[in-house]
């Protein structure tokens, strides 16, 4: 069978869901409208109850736990993790010295199991399905975090995991520019994910063969998705952006886009969840 004639299926996935009214109301329009079928939330945030409501005003939309343990707000009160947590009861916003400290500091470790769980459990709260698991700036392939979260996979129900692995070469046929960034977060999360994959295979947790939109930064524009769904590549694959209403309407803008949508659908592309997988 010729790639063309191979089954296509792509999940488009919203990050950061609950973090704001903004993305909150972007997640719910690009799924009435576009080509969105999946988001990620955020538990702790300021607006995660809103998107609940709103996700249960939207049933067919897949939602998982966007895990965040850098750059956001802690589930646990800052006495229970302070090698995570600062006085706002906030995470570090520097993910690099974040990520070092989680892979050398012992201490962390009993830390970041017990703010994980945590996570899981206000997830669970919600009554919503578990679509999927990720992680704030992909944070969920740290190998201190994948394995606790390997090792809990069957308890918290992790049947279906971002493998942050976006093709370099497809990529530089469809976009430009940023060189630096595309070209280092490459390398970086290929890395990962080669380490992550035989780990998620021995636990039964489903992921997609590739995942497009880690190297754009923010400029998932409707130009990049229609070049995308025009080359997209045989089998299971997810599209991953940030839209909002204010600081990426690009974003919203191109999932929203209903001439995507009916593109998507003249090129044989299904549009799926995670627990379509």
């Amino acid at each position: 069978m010729s790639d063309e004639a191979a089954p296509r299926r792509l999940i488009v996935n919203a990050d950061d869901f609950g973090r704001s009214p903004s993305i909150n109301q972007a997640v719910a329009l690009a799924h009435r409208e576009g080509i969105l079928t999946t988001a990620s939330l955020m538990v702790n945030e300021a607006a995660a109850d809103q998107a609940v409501a709103l996700a249960r005003e939207n049933p067919k939309l897949g939602v998982g736990l966007h895990l965040a343990l850098v750059c956001g707000r802690a589930a646990l009160p800052r006495e229970r993790i302070p090698n995570l947590a600062g006085a706002p009861g906030r995470f570090s916003d520097n993910p690099v010295g974040a990520g070092l400290s989680y892979y050398f500091k012992s201490k962390c470790r009993q830390e970041l199991r017990a703010e994980i769980a945590e996570q899981f459990a206000k997830f669970r709260a919600t009554g919503l399905k578990l679509d999927h698991v990720n992680g704030h700036l992909n944070i969920h392939l740290h190998p201190v975090v994948l394995n606790i979260l390997m090792e809990n996979a069957a308890a918290w129900g992790i049947r279906a995991m971002r493998l942050t692995r976006d093709p370099f070469f497809l990529n530089a046929r469809l976009a430009s520019g940023q060189w630096g960034y595309r070209a280092s977060h490459g390398l970086i999360f290929g890395l990962l994910s080669n380490w992550a994959r035989p780990r998620l295979a021995r636990h039964g947790v489903r992921h997609t063969a590739a995942v497009f939109g880690l190297l754009q930064n923010g400029r998932v524009d409707a130009g990049y998705v229609e070049k995308l769904l025009r080359r997209l590549p045989a089998g299971d694959l997810e599209l991953y952006s940030h839209p909002s209403l204010d600081q990426f309407r690009n974003e919203c803008d191109a999932l929203a886009n209903p001439a995507l949508r009916k593109l998507a659908r003249e090129m044989g592309i299904d549009l799926i969840r995670y627990q379509d997988l």
